[in-house]
C-alpha cells in the first residue's frame, strides 16, 4: 500500500550569527554583520535586525554601513560553525534513519512510514526542541509531503518557528505566494515571469505549460511543477563516508622529504579541484601512505569546513609530518577529503577567503579548457639540477 511522503526540512536562523550571540549575549536585538568592515569587507552573514535595514550576504561592507551605521561587525568565528553544524548534525543522526545534510546549516529529513508508530507532526517539533535545547541555537522548520514544499515552508516560518503544510493543502499554501519565493528563481527569472504579468505562483500554475516552455525551454516544465507543488526529489542519505581520492605509486620508492611534499600537494590540489567541480566543502583529510616492505599506515584529522587549496595543503602536510617515520622509503602516497557538505555562498565570505575561491575557480576554468596538467603551483614541478 503506498505510504504518504513525509519530509521535513530544518535550517538554523542567521546561523553563523546565532553562533556569536552564544559568546556575545549581549549583543541579542541589534543589528550585527558578521564580516569585514574594511574597504573590501564582504558582508558574509547578517542577524534579522540588521536585514531590516536591507542588508543581505554578500553586500560590500561599505554598502552595509550606509544602510545601518550602527551596525555591528564582528570578524566571525569560522571554526565554531564547523563544529555547531557538527553537533546539530548528530542530533539529528541519532534521532532520524533517514537525512540529508544540504548544507553546512540545512537539513531534510525522511519521516516517511513513521506516522504508523510516532506522530510524525510530534516527532518533528520535539526534534526541533531538542536542537535548540543543547545546543542554544534557533532553528525553523516546514513539514509536507515533498522537499520543495517543506523549504518554502521552512522560509515562510522563519525566524524561529515552524510550518506544516498537510497532505492536499500543497497549492493552498504555495499559491498565494510570489514567485520570487519558489527555489531557484532568481532576479533574471523573476523579472521575466513579471514581464509576462506573472507574479503570484498562481497565475504561474495557471499559465499553460506550452507558453512557459517557449519562454524558458526544459525550466518552463520545471517551474509549473514547482507552482503545483509537485517534486519527487529524494532525500539523499548523508554519509561522512562519502569521498574524494586521489593517490600515486611512485616509479621508484623515495625518502626525499621535498619529493614526497611535492607530490602531496600535487594529490591535494588534485582533490581539491574535484571538489570544487562538484560544488562542496569538505569536513576531514585523511593520508595514505604505503612504504617499500608494503606496510600501509593512514591517518585522519576532521579540519574546519573549506575547499580551498592553502588550507588543506597545509593540513595534508601536517598530517604527514605525524605519520611519515622518516627515513623510511614510501612507495604510494594517498589524499582522501571526506565529510562532504555542498558548498555555501557564506561559508566563503570571510576575510579574503571569496578572492581567494574566485581565484581557485578562474584556474578551475582554464584546466577545464585547457587540461588540468596546464597550470600547476611551483612547488608540484620537478626541480632541475643547475
Amino acid at each position: 500500500m503506498f505510504s504518504p511522503r513525509h519530509i521535513a526540512h530544518f535550517d538554523l536562523d542567521a546561523f553563523f550569527v546565532s553562533v556569536e550571540l552564544l559568546k556575545r549575549p549581549e549583543l541579542r536585538g541589534k543589528p550585527l554583520i558578521v564580516g569585514g568592515d574594511g574597504q573590501r569587507g564582504i558582508v558574509a552573514a547578517c542577524s534579522y535586525e540588521a536585514r531590516k535595514f536591507g542588508i543581505q550576504s554578500a553586500m560590500p561592507s561599505m554598502t552595509a554601513k550606509k544602510l545601518c551605521p550602527e551596525a555591528i561587525f564582528i570578524s566571525g568565528s569560522h571554526g565554531e560553525y564547523s563544529k555547531y553544524s557538527r553537533i546539530v548534525t548528530g542530533i539529528i543522526a541519532d534521532t532520524v534513519p533517514l537525512y540529508e545534510k544540504a548544507s553546512i546549516d540545512e537539513f531534510y529529513v525522511d519521516l516517511t512510514g513513521m506516522d504508523k508508530f510516532f506522530g510524525v507532526s510530534q516527532y518533528t517539533r520535539e526534534l526541533r526542541t531538542k536542537i535548540t535545547r543543547e545546543t542554544g541555537l534557533p532553528i525553523s522548520y516546514g513539514l509536507s509531503s515533498n522537499k520543495l514544499v517543506s523549504k518554502m515552508a521552512t522560509n515562510e516560518a522563519k525566524p524561529n518557528g515552524y510550518l506544516e503544510v498537510p497532505h492536499g493543502r500543497e497549492t493552498a499554501f504555495l499559491w498565494p505566494l510570489t514567485v520570487d519565493k519558489i527555489p531557484g528563481v532568481g532576479g533574471a527569472t523573476q523579472q521575466q515571469l513579471y514581464g509576462l504579468g506573472i507574479r503570484t505562483i498562481e497565475q504561474l500554475a495557471h499559465t499553460p505549460v506550452a507558453q512557459l516552455e517557449a519562454y524558458f525551454g526544459k525550466w518552463g516544465r520545471k517551474l509549473h511543477d514547482k507552482a503545483h507543488g509537485i517534486s519527487d526529489s529524494p532525500v539523499e542519505a548523508y554519509s561522512e563516508q562519502k569521498s574524494l581520492s586521489h593517490e600515486t605509486t611512485f616509479d621508484a620508492d623515495s625518502a626525499d622529504p621535498e619529493f614526497l611534499h611535492r607530490a602531496l600537494v600535487k594529490l591535494t590540489e588534485e582533490n581539491a579541484y574535484d571538489l570544487r567541480q562538484e560544488g562542496k566543502l569538505t569536513g576531514c583529510v585523511t593520508i595514505k601512505l604505503r612504504y617499500s616492505d608494503f606496510t600501509t599506515v593512514s591517518r585522519q584529522e576532521v579540519i574546519d569546513y573549506t575547499a580551498l587549496d592553502p588550507a588543506l595543503i597545509g593540513r595534508v602536510k601536517d598530517l604527514f609530518g605525524k605519520l611519515w617515520k622518516k627515513g623510511e622509503k614510501v612507495r604510494l602516497l594517498g589524499v582522501r577529503f571526506s565529510h562532504l557538505i555542498p558548498m555555501t555562498l557564506q561559508m566563503d565570505l570571510f576575510d579574503d577567503t571569496a578572492e581567494k575561491l574566485e581565484l581557485f575557480k578562474a584556474v578551475d576554468d582554464i584546466k577545464n579548457k585547457f587540461g588540468t596538467s596546464l597550470v600547476q603551483k611551483a612547488t608540484t614541478l620537478k626541480r632541475k639540477d643547475p
